[in-house]
């Protein structure tokens, strides 16, 4: 996993400001504490929205979905990237930038944390 940690790291560095954390079998993408972006089984997810979802269906991009306990699929809101701009990395950059913008958005909708 530490060869794809460096193609990742190399790969959302035009992004900056990105880390990459292990976490359920696969890595987290985030920026300013955020998570914009996943990796499962050599397949990059960006985080989707409303306002951004049509571009990833326009590309044929399909949500990351998981099986959970009772037996349904799950999905998340993030969807695969399109693998043309693995090789377009100012695109890339875009999309990137557009999927922090969208958990930023689903950050400040949620509900502020009571004090204990």
């Amino acid at each position: 996993m530490t060869a794809d940690l460096d193609y990742l790291s190399e790969l959302f560095e035009p992004v900056g400001r990105v880390s990459i954390r292990r976490m359920f079998g696969g890595l987290g993408f985030f920026r300013d504490g955020l998570m914009f972006g996943i990796w499962q089984d050599g397949t990059i997810y960006l985080k989707a929205d409303d306002a951004t979802r049509p571009a990833f269906e326009t590309e044929g991009c399909t949500p990351f979905v998981y099986g959970s306990k009772n037996g349904r699929e799950t999905s998340l809101g993030y969807y695969r990237l399109p693998e043309r701009l693995l090789d377009d990395t100012d695109e890339l950059r875009d999309w990137a930038l557009a999927a922090i913008e969208v958990a930023v958005r689903a950050n400040a909708a949620k509900p502020l944390k009571k004090r204990k």
